[in-house]
């Protein structure tokens, strides 16, 4: 089954042109074009693929379906500002997204099992739901009882550090602790996804 959810993130990744997990980064290094015998062929897209595209390469870099994706959008959309930087910085503040920026996880996949698997305490109460919204000024931590786990006990020595971006300015981690605390609202300047932002919101726009 794991390999199974491997190679589908590899194709993933090539189809997308983002590499969504390491694996599929070294991959991609091998194989730099799209899956399938016409993979190396050029593709002519027209402006509606691209848009669709850069919206899905969004979509799998925080691991969401459709519909959770739309739900945030429109919640960008009515929000004061720029749609495009609402719509980043909410899907950021999702907990299994900071869990991974924190460096508790390699990917967001694990980020998430990490959240569903009980693990995550948020200002001192369990919360199981990945696509919780944390509040600058709380405090997420792995609950003491986990933090023996093998798992944990290698985030703490920052080993994901070599496969992650750099912890970004608006969290405040204490890595050994296994604890952090989102100390400010992101901005989409500073949030390490790679999406033309613009391209997401002409697609929803439409």
């Amino acid at each position: 089954m794991a390999g199974n959810r491997s190679r589908k993130a590899v194709r993933q990744s090539r189809a997308l042109g983002i590499a969504l997990t390491p694996k599929a980064e070294k991959y991609m290094q091998r194989r730099p074009y799209r899956p399938g015998e016409h993979g190396r062929g050029r593709v002519k897209e027209s402006d509606y693929s691209v848009r669709l595209k850069e919206k899905q390469r969004l979509r799998a870099q925080y691991g969401i379906r459709e519909a959770q994706m739309r739900k945030v959008w429109e919640e960008a959309r009515r929000a004061e500002g720029m749609s495009g930087e609402n719509l980043i910085e909410l899907l950021e503040m999702r907990l299994d997204a900071l869990v991974l920026r924190a460096g508790f996880a390699r990917t967001i996949a694990q980020a998430r099992q990490v959240v569903v698997h009980r693990h995550i305490l948020v200002d001192g109460q369990l919360v199981d739901r990945p696509s919780f919204r944390v509040k600058p000024g709380q405090v997420v931590q792995v609950k003491p009882r986990s933090q023996a786990s093998s798992q944990f006990m290698v985030a703490a020595q920052g080993q994901h550090a070599d496969v992650l971006p750099i912890v970004p300015d608006y969290l405040k981690v204490e890595l050994e602790k296994l604890r952090f605390e989102l100390v400010r609202r992101p901005k989409r300047a500073e949030v390490p996804v790679t999406c033309d932002v613009q391209m997401v919101v002409e697609h929803y726009s439409r």
